[in-house]
């Protein structure tokens, strides 16, 4: 029988106080992250949030719509504050700072003036890179990963599945070491988004960054990651996170394998058995 490496919200805890600590390293946590939105009704999105990620992970977040998982690629990006907690990369507290991670949306956001090299290399101009620099740099990679031949076309010309890799690769040649991807492939049909799993996970290795990924997929989560964090219902908080303990790499027949099932299902009942009182609350 397959043991899952997991951990409960409490034990989640002294999980994240371990690598705060330093008996090991993170490159990235959360502490106590809460988020109030304050109005005519206040809406409490997240409450006590904290994760710790270690360096060259790969990390999902999974959870019911309106959990938090938005607002905490938000906070981590500093385009929020939070309401209490504080976010610290390498053990420095960056909460609010700007241009520290890579963030990329569902949405590719390409600009559609601009060919495909001139948007891939659109972050390292923002850093100062003059463009012919730029495009000497980023033109291999584009010949590597699938967009070669296609440099000098408009966003308009290409498929849905190239336009993410356009947008990807940007996002990466921005040049940070920590990587959001919100639902990425969340808007491709099924064999699209099928390759760009594949795909995204031969840059990952290739480029060695550490991302953080949100996905409604069960499947996606499980065949990408290292480990996998559970979200309950509005107010968001950790429910669970727990190690994906399959070899890399993964071949796609994987999904099939009885061991890939069990941490498929166990998402699925985590997901499924929320109290009744939670329900409630994220009604409310």
């Amino acid at each position: 029988m397959l043991i899952l490496g997991k951990t409960s919200a409490t034990e989640s805890s002294h999980f994240e106080s371990e690598l705060m600590t330093g008996s090991t390293t993170a490159k990235i946590e959360l502490r106590g992250l809460s988020q109030v939105f304050y109005g005519e009704r206040d809406v409490v999105a997240l409450e006590s949030v904290s994760l710790a990620i270690a360096a060259g992970r790969f990390v999902s977040l999974i959870g019911p719509s309106g959990c938090g998982k938005s607002t905490i690629f938000n906070i981590l990006a500093g385009l929020q504050l939070p309401t209490k907690g504080a976010v610290f990369i390498d053990g420095e507290n960056v909460t609010g700072g700007i241009g520290v991670v890579g963030y990329m949306l569902q949405k590719d956001l390409l600009l559609p003036w601009r060919t495909v090299l001139d948007n891939v290399i659109l972050g390292m101009e923002i850093r100062g890179m003059p463009v012919r620099e730029a495009r000497a740099q980023a033109l291999p990679y584009l010949y590597k990963y699938g967009l070669g031949g296609f440099e000098k076309q408009y966003p308009a010309t290409l498929s849905g599945g190239m336009r993410q890799r356009a947008a990807l690769l940007r996002t990466l040649l921005y040049d940070c070491e920590i990587i959001l991807l919100d639902e990425p492939f969340g808007a491709l049909d099924a064999q699209t988004r099928v390759r760009m799993q594949e795909w995204l996970l031969q840059i990952w290795s290739d480029f060695g960054k550490t991302i953080i990924f949100v996905t409604h997929d069960v499947d996606e989560a499980v065949y990408l990651s290292d480990e996998i964090y559970v979200m309950s219902p509005r107010p968001g908080r950790v429910k669970e996170r727990f190690d994906v303990d399959l070899a890399r790499p993964r071949p796609r027949h994987l999904v099939n394998a009885p061991e890939f099932a069990v941490y498929r299902q166990h998402c699925l009942d985590l997901l499924s058995h929320d109290a009744p009182d939670e329900v409630a609350a994220s009604a409310a």
